[in-house]
């Protein structure tokens, strides 16, 4: 048949207008269920396509498809089933065919539908949960993910709408004693580099997506979704929306109260029960609607033609903050925490974070005064503190003892916080931090502060440093570690007048970096630089009656939701010695340290000027010493003196080959390519000599290296580019010295004891300090 007699065959009876289905009379139900199929399996395909190619057709439309996708289920969600089955069978066949590449973004794009999704069946969370524990044999990271997802399918399989529930509860804020867990977005945008437009685009289309999000709205939405997920179709849904849009504000939160009670008692069981949470949301569903109507909802239900509008899933709540002050990171980690500081989590961290820790040796060597005599009859009655020696409690006790010294009993990782701590290694290394459990017994970090930035590789040099000072701070204060999981995400959007493909551009190789390594990534979040312009070009509607879809919204919702693999880059210093201060200054660069050779040139004693006519020979006289990375690990100092115009250290592999190459182990250290090391370019001098006279040309000389020093040898100066920031520019420099910045935590350990053993120990765990490295997190991490 034709195309155009199958449309025309296909209109009179049934049609899609945007995402709605039209039927006409006498269209079967089985024919309509086929064509939402057909309908959601080409868009299924598309994103498939747009894996599987680079086509420069599928540029324009790249992440459109997956959010259309997940739009078409959300204005209609009858039709998640049917897409899960559609994406379920999509990942089996890539499973059978080996095709990795697209196992996880469609494990993802499924795990987004169940979040939101109700009435799925049981077996097709069963058969969703069988795939992913055989991915566990799969390596990394589609292990990873695969656990993530499993986890998490378990416990939505016996208790449908815990996924939605528990998202809802800690993005906004509701307070719950069962799920007290808080989760916030820090939208960060440097105003020097973005510009105004984008920044005031952005804040309005967050400002108007959350006008709707109020405690309440959030709270008839919990409700709705878990008594709809569990009781599928007996579920009046409109009816049900319409009682709660009715009730007080008092009658609201004791249902909402009841409905999280009943999902988060079940779900925290060993072996929940699925019929045991149908009765009980069954109790609160008809003490909500009364006995004779919830027995009309079981009996009818919804109908094609008659269906209540869908139940949103709000996004998470964002506060829009303009970078301009170096501690601001801290300062709005700390008031995201300081107004819930009343939740006594327990006695330990209350006195963290009322007292801090101890510096120095007394963090190692608590010491407190026992006046207790080890006898039960001694104890004062009803109080579990100890009297002070001179109490009636201790002169009336018949045996005493003089007091002692009793060592309190720290946890070791306390002397390190490792709230944020990674595995060793450049950062190519994946995986979730190794200090992500609980760091006290009974104590888990309640609070997750999701920081997004926006820019390009500036302002990554900008979060490096702020990151850095924020570990230094817990140091001293140690506030956040016990109480916070910090996460960084990161969307490039550069300067308009920076070309589309910034992939090749110098100010987004970072970006570049990680489209490289997750595809996903490349394709959901790189993609939005160009869109972001466009919606900063378009003026602002007018009508504010019309629902608009935000497009850029939903996917920074997207990223940060789904995107939970971190890739670890390492941080580097430089300590720098001026010709103008003989104190060096230190400083951290995260992506590329670009150095120069300044014009002016100082005088030398006792040396005349050169004759009139001489060729100006052209760079500076440089000895350079750095360590060699070889494939075996083994330490090997080079020491070269040569003439340059200039160095470029780069942190960032040059090729996709780095990324996902070969990795050659030795049996004590890390992959090659897993180590840091720095990519060096060397800007060399070449003199050549020739009839015509004397001439020099340039050659570009390249090595790996972790530490290097460089120093001028003629007295011409060096300028120094941290980070492509010209704000980060400093000048003046004879010599400079380039490491992996180590944890600043283990910088506390340094303390001279009066026990020389215990001094060596704390030496020992100095000196084999960890690097510090910062997380970003993508959809996979990086894809062998």
């Amino acid at each position: 048949m034709l195309p155009g007699a199958f449309t025309s065959a296909f209109k009179p009876q049934a049609h899609i207008d945007g995402h709605r289905l039209i039927v006409s009379p006498g269209y079967s139900s089985s024919r309509i269920q086929a064509d939402v199929e057909l309908d959601l399996q080409r868009s299924v395909q598309a994103v498939l396509r747009e894996l599987s190619t680079q086509a420069p057709a599928l540029q324009s439309n790249q992440g459109m498809w997956r959010w259309s996708l997940h739009k078409k289920v959300e204005r209609d969600p009858h039709k998640s089933p049917a897409l899960v089955r559609i994406l379920l069978r999509e990942l089996e066949k890539a499973e059978r065919e080996d095709l990795r590449h697209v196992i996880i973004p469609l494990l993802h794009t499924l795990m987004y539908v169940l979040a939101k999704a109700t009435g799925v069946t049981e077996e097709l969370y069963r058969r969703t949960y069988t795939f992913c524990m055989r991915l566990l044999t799969l390596p990394a990271p589609y292990c990873t993910v695969a656990l993530d997802c499993a986890i998490r399918l378990k416990t939505e399989t016996a208790v449908p709408g815990t996924l939605y529930q528990r998202l809802v509860i800690a993005e906004q804020n509701l307070t719950s004693e069962l799920y007290p867990y808080q989760e916030r977005v820090f939208l960060f945008v440097d105003p020097e580099l973005v510009s105004p437009s984008v920044c005031s685009a952005l804040l309005l289309e967050i400002e108007a997506a959350q006008v709707q999000q109020t405690p309440e709205a959030c709270m008839r939405h919990v409700v709705s979704h878990a008594l709809q997920a569990a009781l599928g179709e007996a579920c009046h849904t409109g009816a049900l929306q319409r009682k709660l849009q009715a009730s007080s504000r008092r009658a609201l939160v004791r249902y909402f109260h009841a409905v999280v009670a009943a999902v988060e008692q079940m779900a925290n069981e060993p072996n929940p029960s699925r019929e045991g949470h149908l009765e009980r949301l069954e109790e609160i569903y008809s003490s909500l609607l009364g006995p004779a109507a919830a027995a009309r909802g079981r009996c009818g239900g919804s109908t094609l033609q008659d269906r209540p509008p869908s139940i949103p899933l709000p996004s998470p709540h964002i506060s829009f903050h303009l970078w301009t002050d170096e501690e601001q990171l801290w300062k709005e980690l700390v008031h995201f925490l300081r107004p819930h500081s009343q939740l006594r989590l327990s006695a330990d961290l209350e006195a963290l974070d009322l007292q801090g820790l101890l510096p120095d040796l007394e963090l190692a060597r608590a010491s407190v005064l026992s006046t207790d005599s080890g006898i039960e009859r001694d104890l004062p009655f009803g109080t579990d503190e100890l009297p002070s020696p001179s109490s009636p409690e201790m002169e009336r006790g018949g045996l005493q003892r003089k007091g002692g010294i009793k060592k309190r009993a720290w946890p070791p990782y306390i002397l390190m916080p490792s709230s944020w701590d990674v595995p060793p290694g450049l950062h190519r290394r994946t995986g979730r931090p190794s200090g992500d459990g609980e760091l006290l017994p009974g104590v888990s970090r309640l609070h997750t502060a999701r920081v997004l930035v926006l820019g390009d590789d500036r302002m990554l040099g900008r979060l490096a440093r702020a990151y850095h000072n924020l570990r230094k701070q817990e140091t001293q204060k140690f506030c956040l570690t016990p109480r916070l999981s910090l996460q960084i995400y990161y969307i490039p959007v550069l300067a308009p007048k920076v070309p589309a493909a910034y992939a090749t551009s110098e100010l987004g190789e970072l970006a570049a970096f990680l489209g490289r390594a997750d595809p996903w990534y490349e394709i959901t979040v790189n993609t939005l630089c160009p869109a972001i312009h466009k919606l900063a070009e378009m003026p602002p509607a007018l009508d504010t009656s019309r629902t608009v879809d935000p497009f850029i919204l939903d996917v920074i919702t997207y990223y940060v939701r789904m995107g939970t693999q971190p890739i670890y880059f390492q941080i580097y210093t430089v300590k720098i010695f001026s010709n103008l201060n003989p104190d060096p200054i230190e400083d951290i660069f995260l992506t590329e340290l670009k150095v120069k050779i300044q014009d002016a040139k100082l005088p030398r004693e006792g040396i005349s000027p050169r004759r009139r006519g001489m060729t100006e020979v052209p760079g500076a006289e440089l000895s350079i010493c750095y360590q060699k990375a070889l494939l075996s690990h083994r330490a090997r100092e080079v020491t070269v003196s040569l003439r340059a115009t200039g160095l470029v250290l780069k942190a960032l592999p040059a090729s996709d080959t780095e990324v996902s190459g070969p990795t050659y182990c030795s049996p004590n250290a890390a992959p090659v390519t897993d180590h840091m090391c720095l990519n060096v370019s060397v800007m060399e001098v070449v003199k050549s000599s020739n009839l015509a006279g004397r001439s020099f040309s340039t050659v570009t000389n390249t090595f790996r290296t972790a530490n290097i020093q460089i120093q001028s040898q003629d007295q011409r100066l060096l300028t120094l580019f941290l980070d492509k920031d010209s704000r980060r520019t400093i000048r003046d420099v004879v010599r400079f010295e380039v490491a992996p910045c180590p944890e600043p935590c283990s910088e506390a350990q340094k303390s001279k004891g009066p026990w020389p053993k215990a001094q060596k120990e704390v030496e020992r765990t100095t000196a084999k300090s960890k690097p510090l490295l910062m997380p970003i997190n993508t959809f996979s991490g990086i894809i062998q």
